[in-house]
């Protein structure tokens, strides 16, 4: 599997990369060895790249990430995690996380935003022991939706401080929307930019950040590949879900339209999902939720499926909304 740099620094990952959520019990729980597992194929399928955060099962993911990458030497690969939201003590738990936060954990532990330079530090050294590793390759603010004046004027200079002294080793933000991050581009020193759902092959509405980013040397990590599962089967149902909830109609014919263009030239949509957002220049990593071995072996093998030149012209040649019935 190919790997990529990572804006101006030395931190490389592979085209495809590991996303931890689901073995922080994502919505529904995953023991131990499943998670072990699944970190395992992705090694075995060449993925270098492993992305986490506090926040995937209140330190659960980042628990099991680091007691499977153990197993393998720290030079051979990359992890990123995220800050934002420090993990405290919960006063008041009712047993479960999966309402409050969509993992099926006990809540013992619960979120608490800051954005504080204090608080970026404290949130990496916690990382760093749940991870049992000395290191952060890549740093991300997490989901600073709603304080963005103080990610840039605290939360990044505090990063920018632990990558000046080796503690992280490339820097930027991880959102669900591109509008905060495409300002923060233009107004820090950030390597990376993880875009969840807005660079995929139904949803481009990311594309200004990108050509931004391209001008500016900044890598683009696309997460969330297959947009909470629309573009995840060969044929989205009507059942499917888009950005974490039923997908509008005008979004799952769009999709549709797609698996037409995938099956006439002998592919799938879920290839397609897979390998549209590396087309772009900007792109150095696709990241992909994945629970066990079977759902790390089918990515990989979309990510390498044979795809002909004339289904990309097919796609952006013409309008797909014209072509919807």
């Amino acid at each position: 599997m190919r790997s990529r740099r990572l804006g101006r620094t030395d931190v490389e990952v592979t085209e495809m990369g590991f996303g931890a959520a689901a073995i922080g019990n994502l919505y529904t729980p995953t023991d131990d060895a499943t998670a072990a597992a699944a970190v395992h194929a992705a090694w075995d399928a060449g993925v270098r790249y492993f992305d986490t955060a506090p926040h995937y099962g209140l330190g659960l993911a980042e628990q099991r990430l680091g007691r499977a990458l153990a197993a393998y030497p720290r030079e051979q690969y990359v992890v990123s995690t995220k800050v934002g939201r420090l993990l405290v003590r919960n006063p008041a738990p009712t047993g479960s996380d999966l309402r409050s936060g969509m993992f099926a954990v006990p809540d013992t532990l619960t979120r608490r935003l800051d954005y504080s330079g204090d608080g970026v530090r404290r949130s990496i050294e916690e990382s760093l022991r749940r991870l049992g590793l000395d290191r952060i390759d890549l740093a991300l603010v997490h989901d600073p939706d709603d304080l963005v004046d103080q990610t840039l004027s605290e939360a990044i200079p505090a990063l920018v401080e632990l990558r000046e002294q080796g503690v992280v080793g490339a820097i930027g933000v991880g959102m669900n929307q591109w509008q905060a991050p495409l300002r923060m581009v233009r107004e820090a020193d950030l390597d990376a930019v993880m875009l969840a759902g807005r660079w995929t092959l139904v949803d481009r509405s990311g594309e200004p950040l990108l050509a931004e980013c391209e001008r500016r040397g900044v890598s683009v990590i696309a997460a969330a590949p297959y947009n909470s599962g629309l573009l995840a089967k060969h044929w989205p149902g009507d059942d499917a879900y888009f950005d974490y909830g039923p997908a509008p109609a005008e979004m799952l014919a769009r999709a549709r339209a797609l698996a037409r263009v995938a099956e006439r030239h002998g592919n799938t949509l879920p290839q397609l999902a897979m390998q549209f957002p590396l087309r772009h220049v900007a792109t150095a990593s696709v990241v992909v939720g994945m629970r066990g071995p079977e759902e790390v072996a089918s990515s990989a093998a979309r990510l390498t499926a044979r795809v002909v030149a004339d289904v990309w012209t097919d796609i952006e040649g013409q309008d797909i909304d014209q072509r919807l019935d």
